[in-house]
């Protein structure tokens, strides 16, 4: 689902529950989403509201990236009942792998503090520092925590039961 400057202000609720109810069926074993991309609209409690209804109505929770400062995901998720899972550090903002390396040292310290530190990074050619950064961290990060897909975290967090509308049970991470 892409959202563009202009679709913000202009979508009817109609409209921007269509634009999401579609984007879910072009994913059908989706188990939640996130907004990667379009972050502007997640300061925007009419459109984040709607968006958080509809994954809710098919069984999936939302992901906030948190890359926009005023985003208003976490309290409206917890306020319709759903986990306010959010990003918690970007692994790969800038692409070298001192960064990345820098980040993940971070994720050792979020955790020394924290439960749980969701993080995110890229794939592909842009995610080569990334993954390469942790195929070293691995046994380090070992020692601090245990790696779960999201999905798991968000049942084993917040207890989530979404049961998304096109599967009949719910995908582990592991699978």
């Amino acid at each position: 689902m892409a959202w563009t400057r202009s679709d913000q202000g202009n979508m009817t609720d109609d409209e921007v529950r269509a634009k999401v109810t579609a984007a879910i069926k072009d994913v059908p074993y989706a188990i939640g989403m996130n907004n990667h991309m379009g972050s502007k609209v997640t300061s925007d409690k009419r459109i984040m509201s709607i968006v958080l209804d509809v994954c809710k109505e098919h069984g999936l929770f939302f992901v906030d990236s948190r890359t926009n400062y005023w985003s208003v995901v976490p309290e409206l998720a917890a306020q319709k009942g759903m986990p306010p899972v959010r990003n918690d550090i970007f692994l790969d903002d800038a692409h070298t792998l001192a960064h990345v390396n820098r980040q993940i040292t971070k994720v050792i310290e979020w955790l020394d503090k924290n439960e749980t530190c969701v993080t995110i990074g890229h794939v592909g050619v842009s995610g080569m520092y990334t993954s390469s950064a942790l195929r070293a961290s691995v046994p380090t990060l070992k020692d601090h925590a245990k790696f779960v897909g999201v999905g798991d975290l968000v049942r084993s967090v917040w207890g989530w039961k979404g049961n998304p509308a096109t599967n009949t049970t719910i995908p582990s991470d592991a699978q």
